[in-house]
């Protein structure tokens, strides 16, 4: 079994040697370069991923990107920065290929201090709370490593192309009935600065963006893929 593995990546020369080195044999890495100035976009083809250029800049739009670029039946999100190990992803896929769950997301334990910033765990439970509200999942964590089917992902019809999209593809998934599920993944301290959580503005900001996702109304009906 393989997996297409989309990295949304911008500026991220320094953490790419170590996460590509991570991706599991006969997966394919696809960077989608988000406008980076530091040469990501070059090693990575030297590392052997597949590049995608994405100009609109958004954390949603270089996802996006990323799984119309992808071909393979399987599907997984994974930052770029270090962070999270792209080695954990079949323990993933494993759970949508059984079919145990439609949608497997990565709940972050941090291994270090300072690896995960307070303000960013308090954006981070906010989020779930309303989350819990709006569509009654009991999720610990929003974080950006998961896995699902690519032909279901592409019938959500995501639309968000900022910070709201990681969440838009939760809230969808629970509005079709999908079966969403989280493992826990330990947590790095992350090469970088963070675009998003780095700091309280761009935490909040991170935090309107889903707030208007959480706004969006439940369809009719729906159907699990």
């Amino acid at each position: 079994m393989t997996a297409d593995v989309v990295l949304p990546c911008l500026d991220e020369a320094e953490a790419l040697p170590w996460v590509l080195a991570r991706v599991p044999a006969g997966w394919r890495a696809i960077v989608v370069d988000n406008g980076s100035t530091d040469g990501s976009a070059a090693l990575a083809a030297d590392l052997g991923a597949t590049v995608v250029h994405e100009p609109l800049r958004g954390f949603g739009a270089a996802c996006h990107a990323g799984l119309l670029a992808a071909d393979a039946e399987f599907v997984c999100f994974c930052d770029c920065d270090a962070s999270l190990d792209p080695g954990l992803l079949p323990g993933l896929v494993d759970d949508v290929a059984d079919g145990s769950a439609d949608l497997v997301l990565g709940r972050r334990r941090p291994t270090a201090r300072g690896a995960w910033p307070a303000h960013a765990r308090a954006g981070n439970l906010a989020l779930s709370r309303l989350l819990r509200r709006r569509t009654g999942l009991r999720l610990h964590d929003l974080g950006p490593m998961r896995a699902a089917r690519r032909e279901a992902l592409l019938g959500l019809g995501l639309s968000d192309r900022r910070s709201g999209f990681p969440l838009q593809m939760v809230v969808r998934a629970a509005d079709a009935g999908w079966r969403v599920r989280e493992v826990d993944v330990p947590y790095r301290p992350r090469s970088g600065r963070s675009k998003v959580t780095g700091t309280w503005k761009g935490t909040w900001q991170a935090v309107h963006d889903m707030r208007r996702v959480l706004n969006e109304p439940a369809p009719a009906g729906g159907e699990r893929p």
